[in-house]
């Protein structure tokens, strides 16, 4: 049976039911989850030392109001590099290289981050729509312009990165054929 070098891209399935939804909970059962004990396991006491140093990490960067991002973006990231890591097993594949579960991601998070800086610094947003020293005659267009770019940047950046995940694994089976 011949196969075409994007078909390693399609998303599996057995028996009708999409395995993207199972390589997605998987991980989640893999970590331990700690006890109300008063000490815990070796396991629970390392992965809470290390979540404590990457969450000191990640916000070291930020200011205080940014560190109610805490939550939302370790749980992120846990979860991505969760699912990178399930990729490097053999005979499975990884489900960042989905277009879907990329702009899953991608919408959400740019809309969240569009109405929240509506609602606390409208002016600064809207600002970002048109440069210093506009000629009057351009503003209206160029509005446009930023407004459309604006909207679409969520849409380039999924398939930006899809197309960056999945082509190494093409250059791969490229050479490997």
């Amino acid at each position: 049976m011949a196969l075409g070098f994007f078909d390693q891209f399609l998303s599996p399935t057995h028996l009708g039911i999409p395995l993207i939804l199972i390589a997605m909970v998987i991980p989640w059962i893999l970590y331990p989850s700690p006890s109300n004990r008063w000490l815990n396991n070796r396991l629970v006491t390392l992965q809470g030392q290390f979540f404590n140093r990457f969450t000191q990490q990640l916000l070291l960067p930020l200011n205080q109001g940014g560190h109610k991002w805490a939550l939302i973006l370790m749980s992120l990231m846990v979860f991505l590099l969760s699912m990178n890591m399930l990729g490097l097993l053999p005979y499975t594949f990884t489900p960042t290289t989905q277009l879907s579960l990329n702009m899953g991601f991608a919408v959400p998070f740019w809309l969240a981050t569009v109405i929240i800086g509506m609602r606390n610094q409208p002016t600064a947003a809207l600002g970002h729509l048109l440069p210093e020293g506009t000629p009057v005659l351009l503003i209206p267009v160029l509005i446009i312009i930023e407004t459309i770019s604006f909207i679409i940047r969520p849409i380039a950046l999924g398939v930006r990165l899809t197309a960056n995940l999945t082509a190494g694994h093409l250059l791969i089976q490229l050479i490997a054929t």
